[in-house]
């Protein structure tokens, strides 16, 4: 290491006297924003750390001369004001090109109309699933420049619907947050559970951050149902989920996947949530997701099935190699990047070092690559969404167990059913 620092010494000297500056290293700052702490801290750390692993993974590709990536992170707090500061602050005095996140959409929201989308700055969120975010893109009020590696809700709550069919739940009352993750989730979860024959009996919003949702709890278990949907984060979540027990709720629960977190099943506790069903966006067993799971668990200690930590690790990966595949660093260039690194006749790339390290390559040879992440084969549609399979889980003494799988196939022809096009 001393010969080393020695011979790069002598090599910035003699270019300084001879009139040559050593040219500066070529270092792309991307911006990272997520939920640290807060409401959804708990998977927000998990992504973070897993986007962090993306970053390692696409400097360990990197060859001599290569530009290399660091990042820029910020917490939002969960907090919609504090997300918008800090993405303005990345974005205007750290000019990055790309900002990863939120992880939920009362931040992404804030974030892509106030500033990413004002700004044309590329935005990828890992785990914003609101379908208000597909209307956006529809309207074309995001330029182009914001996907997302995860499913719209839209999606979830027909899958939803469709485990509470399996799992017999009967006559269900929601309980849901009062944004557009909570509103637009519970809304779907409705029309397709009805279009299965199934019966919703009451649906009741409830305001995030308070110390006590047991006027909520009251005014729900008055209709007598037979189960509960309970569309929280794990915070909230789990304080109404005490309540709801307490007061001699049904035990038979319906999650989303946000309460696929130990945080939540400690803080409720694992004894009463044997009856506990639940789905999340899913993966297809891979070469991705085989290294992913072991790198994850080795780097960070964490469980590499932690709500949004796979799709984190996609969403910075697909921002660096979409970079390095711009011609230009505009928010444009960079969404053309994006193409090139989705394309569907370019090369199969995984995740992974040596995989990543062929993608360098190919796309400095100016071919397309297409990237089969964590979360399998990205393509992006016109409003930036996916589509891909649903986990289905239920809590057995206190771990997730997955029960099932539902094809992205089968959820298009039970969204049809519904009445959607």
């Amino acid at each position: 290491m001393r010969i080393a620092a020695t011979a790069l010494a002598l090599v910035t000297l003699f270019g300084s006297l001879n009139g040559q500056a050593a040219p500066p290293p070529c270092v792309i700052t991307l911006g990272v924003v997520m939920e640290l702490t807060g409401a959804a801290g708990s998977y927000g750390q998990a992504a973070a750390k897993a986007a962090d692993l993306a970053v390692e993974d696409l400097n360990a590709a990197a060859g001599a001369g290569e530009c290399t990536f660091a990042t820029q992170v910020r917490d939002t707090q969960s907090s919609p004001t504090v997300a918008v500061d800090a993405a303005n602050q990345l974005v205007t005095l750290h000019h990055v090109p790309v900002l990863i996140g939120g992880i939920i959409s009362a931040t992404t929201l804030p974030i892509l109309t106030a500033v990413t989308a004002p700004s044309r700055v590329v935005q990828i969120s890992p785990a914003a699933s609101s379908p208000r975010l597909t209307e956006l893109g529809r309207a074309a009020k995001t330029g182009g420049l914001f996907v997302r590696t995860i499913t719209s809700d839209a999606l979830q709550g027909t899958a939803a619907a469709r485990h509470a069919m399996d799992q017999h739940l009967g006559k269900v009352a929601v309980i849901y947050a009062n944004n557009d993750f909570g509103g637009g989730l519970a809304q779907e979860f409705v029309r397709a559970y009805e279009a299965l024959g199934g019966q919703v009996l009451t649906l009741t919003p409830y305001n995030e951050h308070q110390g006590s949702y047991q006027a909520e709890v009251t005014r729900t278990l008055a209709t007598h149902p037979d189960s509960l949907y309970l569309v929280a984060t794990p915070v909230d979540g789990a304080t109404i989920a005490r309540a709801w027990i307490a007061a001699g709720g049904s035990r038979r629960l319906l999650l989303n996947d946000g309460m696929n977190s130990q945080d939540f099943i400690h803080a409720v506790g694992a004894k009463y949530l044997e009856q506990a069903f639940g789905t999340s966006s899913g993966t297809l067993p891979s070469a991705s997701s085989q290294y992913f799971a072991h790198a994850f668990r080795t780097r960070s200690h964490d469980d590499p099935e932690s709500p949004a930590a796979d799709r984190s690790y996609d969403a910075a990966a697909l921002a660096g190699l979409a970079v390095l595949a711009a011609r230009t660093r505009d928010g444009a260039g960079i969404r053309t990047g994006l193409n090139r690194v989705t394309d569907p006749k370019g090369e199969v790339i995984h995740a992974g070092p040596d995989e990543l390290r062929k993608a360098r390559r190919l796309l400095k040879a100016g071919q397309p690559i297409r990237y089969e992440g964590v979360i399998g084969a990205v393509s992006f549609d016109a409003a930036g969404d996916i589509s891909g399979p649903f986990r289905l889980w239920r809590i057995e003494h206190g771990v997730v167990r997955t029960m099932g799988e539902l094809s992205a196939d089968d959820v298009a022809a039970l969204r049809a059913r519904a009445g959607h096009r």
